[in-house]
Parts: structure tokens; sequence; C-alpha cells
């Protein structure tokens, strides 16, 4: 059950270890509140998408406290924890699209959770659930694509419907994994908008992760650096600067020092 006056998110002490001993979170914690937009910007490798699959459950993590709502992730019951992912919004890199089926047929994907496991197979959803997935549809400019193929999509066109489909779960948070990355500038930050204007409008928590930092910088209220599975900075855009870089990135402060001064590096 949600619980009132509680942040929408909390993760606090997250540690993830994998069987083959690799430490790829460190005691993570944050909170982020409702219709707050947070980047979180990183390496590859850094534990960023460990990160976004442990806060819904797709990797259970090996200590610490995930909260969505107010509900535990890790340790509620098992049907309480199917029913909180079902409202858990995910946008994947690679789109996670059913080429065969019409867009608007994709967007409907997002309604399956909600309803019972026989109408879910059968895919027989009520009118009010295709009046939701139409509105979603509309809202990230897909006019007119409604029966459309979606493996006939651009790459930007197939980002928007993984959204729309993603928003049709009614989401208590939503979670982007890299969802700019291969797209031109023009295609990601319309993309961008899309994300950061449902994330007001609706008052949905959501969480992004990026390598670009320019575009975190100028779309997030908030960044969370992490390096090597640890936060290494948390604050507003404006508060990162090169210092902060130089931690998230584990560039050399020395040598870039020297780079800006001119001054030759020695071996």
């Amino acid at each position: 059950m949600l619980l009132p006056g509680v942040p929408d998110v909390m993760a606090r002490c997250v540690r993830k270890v994998f069987p083959n001993g690799h430490e790829a979170l460190k005691h993570v914690s944050f909170t982020i509140a409702p219709g707050e937009f947070v980047a979180i910007v990183g390496r590859s490798g850094a534990g960023k998408s460990t990160l976004l699959r442990c806060l819904n459950g797709m990797v259970p993590v090996t200590a610490g406290e995930v909260r969505i709502g107010g509900v535990d992730v890790v340790h509620a019951p098992l049907g309480e924890r199917r029913r909180l992912r079902c409202r858990i919004g995910f946008v994947y890199q690679e789109f996670n699209l059913i080429d065969r089926l019409s867009v608007l047929s994709n967007v409907l994907v997002g309604r399956l959770g909600h309803v019972h496991p026989l109408a879910s197979s059968l895919r027989l959803l009520s009118r009010a659930d295709r009046e939701l997935a139409l509105y979603n549809f509309y809202r990230v400019q897909l006019d007119g694509r409604a029966r459309q193929r979606a493996d006939s999509l651009s790459g930007g066109e197939k980002q928007r419907v993984a959204l729309a489909r993603a928003m049709t779960q009614e989401p208590l948070v939503l979670l982007a994994d890299e969802p700019v990355a291969g797209l031109d500038q023009e295609l990601a930050r319309g993309v961008m908008e899309d994300l950061r204007r449902v994330a007001k409008d609706d008052g949905v928590p959501t969480l992004v992760n990026y390598h670009d930092v320019a575009l975190a910088r100028a779309y997030a209220d908030r960044i969370i650096g992490i390096a090597l599975g640890e936060v290494v900075f948390d604050g507003s855009p404006g508060d990162l600067d090169e210092a902060a870089l130089d931690r998230i990135y584990l560039r050399p402060v020395s040598a870039l020092a020297m780079a800006e001064t001119g001054a030759e590096v020695s071996a």
C-alpha cells in the first residue's frame, strides 16, 4: 500500500555485489521528490544502469533499502512487489518495442499489468485503457501513426512510443536508461523535452542515465554523479564544476590543470 508523507523514491545504503565478486554499487543513498527530474551521469561501467535496475527490482540488491511510494522494493511480499513493478515506468535505450505490432498496440502494452492475467494474455483491454493510451500517444506527438508498424519508425519516434507506453502504466516513478543514445542532437532534445514535460505535468519523479553532460545540465533539476559504484556528486547543474567532473569521470586533476595552462605533462 502506498504511504502518504514519504519521498516517492528513496534509496538508502544500496549495495550490489554480483556473483563474480564485482561490487557494482557501494552504499548509494538519495531521495527523489515528486516531479523532480534527475540526471545520473558517469563513465560506462560506473553503475548507472545497475542502479536503475535495482530501483525497479529487476536486479536484487545485496544490502540496503529501496522504497517507491513507501513500498519496500526489496522486502515487500511478492504480490505487492509485482503490483508495484506495474507502476514503475522504464524507458530502455533499445526501445524494447514489438516490431510487428502497430504503434498504438505497443503503447497499450503499458496497460497489461493493470488487468486480470487472463484478460492480459488475450489483450482484452477496456475503453478507458484505450483512451488513456491514445491520450499519451498524442502527448508525444505521434499523431497519424497509430496504425503504423513499430519497425517502420525512426529512432526518435520509437523512443517516443516507448515513453508513451511507460506513461500509460500511470507510473509512480519513471526511469530511463540512456534514452537518447544514438540519436542526433535535435531528436535527443525532443525526447528530453518530452521526458521533462511528463515529469512536471504528472508530478512523476524521473531518473535518467546520460553520457551527455550538456544534456543533463540543460534539462535536469538535479544531477547525481556516480564513479566506481559510489555517489561522488549530488547537486544542481550549476554546481557541476570541473572539480566535480574530475571526480565523476576519474580525470587526473593535475594533468587537466597543466593542459589548461599549456604546460607539457611529463611521462
